[in-house]
C-alpha cells in the first residue's frame, strides 16, 4: 500500500516510460512527416481529438471507480479478519473454564489456539500472494501440524480445520458448553467468509478486453491529437502530446495496479503488515513477553 510519503519520480516513470516512448517516437515522425511532406499529412479538426479525450477521460473514471471497488473490498475482508482474530481469542479466554481444565491447561489450549490463527494470517496473505504459504509457520504450529498441512491444496483451510478439532474436543472435555462452541463456530465462518471473499477477488481476472480496448483507444486519441497540433502548433506539439499522454497512461496504470490488490506490489493491500498487527494484537492478549515491532514502511509502500 502507498504511504503519504513522496513517490520517487523514478517509480512513476517507471510504470509509464514504454508508452511514453512510443508516443515520443510516433511525435517526433509526424513532426518530419510536417516538415518534408506537409501536403500528404490530413487535416484534421480540432473537435475530434476533444471529443475521443472526453470520451476516453469518462471510461478511465469508470474503469478506476471499478478498480478501487476491487482495492476496497480486499481492505474490508482483512479489516474483517484483524476483528475476527481478535474475537477468536477473546472469547477463547472468556469461554474457557480454568476449573475443569485447569489454569495452565487452558492458557495452554488458548495459546496453542492464538499462535496457529497467527499462522493463518500469515499463510492466507502468503497463498494471495502466489507466495509459499507454509513459509515460517514453524514458529507458530507445531511439526505435527505443518506436516498436517504439507498434506493439503489450501494451507490456510486446513488451519481453520484444525480449529474446529481443536473446539470439537473442548466441547467434550465439557470445557465449552453449546452456546460457547455456537459463538466459537459463527467466529470460524466468518473468517472462512472472508478467506473465501479474499480469493474470489484474487481468482476473478478483470476482463483483460476492456484493457486492451482502453490502452488501443488512449493510443487512438494520442495520434489524432498529434495529428492536429502539428497542423496548429508546430514543434510545440511534443511536450504537449507527452504530458497529455503520461497523464492518460497513469490513470490506466492506477486503475490497472488496483484491480488486483493481492499481487505484491507496492500498490497493494498490506496483508503482511496487517498479520503483524494481527500477531501483535494476539500475542499482547496472550500475556506473551516477545512482541514483534509494526512492520515499517519500505520507502514509500508498506507490504
Amino acid at each position: 500500500m502507498l504511504t503519504e510519503k513522496r513517490i520517487p519520480f523514478r517509480y512513476i516513470f517507471k510504470q509509464i516510460r514504454i508508452d511514453v516512448a512510443r508516443v515520443f517516437l510516433f511525435s517526433v515522425s509526424f513532426q518530419l512527416l510536417e516538415w518534408f511532406f506537409a501536403d500528404y499529412i490530413p487535416l484534421v479538426p480540432g473537435l475530434l481529438p476533444t471529443i475521443l479525450g472526453s470520451a476516453i477521460s469518462l471510461i478511465l473514471a469508470f474503469k478506476i471507480n471499478q478498480s478501487y471497488d476491487r482495492w476496497w473490498e480486499a481492505r474490508k475482508v482483512w479489516g474483517a479478519i484483524v476483528n475476527d482474530s481478535r474475537s477468536l481469542v477473546l472469547q477463547l479466554k472468556g469461554f474457557l473454564e480454568d476449573d475443569l481444565l485447569g489454569y495452565n491447561a487452558a492458557r495452554e489450549v488458548i495459546r496453542r489456539i492464538g499462535h496457529r490463527q497467527i499462522a493463518w494470517c500469515y499463510s492466507l496473505g502468503q497463498s494471495l500472494r502466489g507466495q509459499n504459504p507454509l513459509a515460517n509457520l514453524e514458529q507458530y504450529v507445531s511439526a505435527d501440524e505443518v506436516a498436517y498441512l504439507r498434506k493439503h491444496n489450501n494451507k490456510p483451510l486446513a488451519l481453520l480445520a484444525l480449529h474446529t478439532e481443536d473446539f470439537k474436543v473442548l466441547r467434550r472435555q465439557q470445557a465449552l458448553d453449546s452456546y460457547e462452541h455456537v459463538q466459537l463456530d459463527n467466529t470460524l465462518v466468518r473468517l472462512c467468509d472472508s478467506m473465501g471473499k479474499a480469493e474470489r477477488i484474487n481468482s476473478t481476472v478483470f476482463p483483460v478486453t476492456y484493457r486492451i480496448f482502453i490502452h488501443f483507444f488512449i493510443y487512438l486519441f494520442l495520434i489524432v491529437l498529434s495529428l492536429a497540433l502539428v497542423e496548429t502548433i508546430g514543434l510545440l506539439e511534443l511536450p504537449i502530446l507527452l504530458v497529455f499522454a503520461s497523464s492518460f497512461f497513469l490513470l490506466e496504470k492506477t486503475a490497472t495496479y488496483l484491480q488486483d490488490p493481492f499481487r505484491n506490489r507496492p500498490t497493494d493491500t498490506p496483508v503482511t503488515a496487517i498479520a503483524r498487527t494481527i500477531e501483535i494484537n494476539l500475542k499482547q492478549l496472550l500475556d506473551e513477553q516477545e512482541i514483534p515491532k509494526p512492520t515499517l514502511p519500505e520507502a514509500f509502500y508498506l507490504m
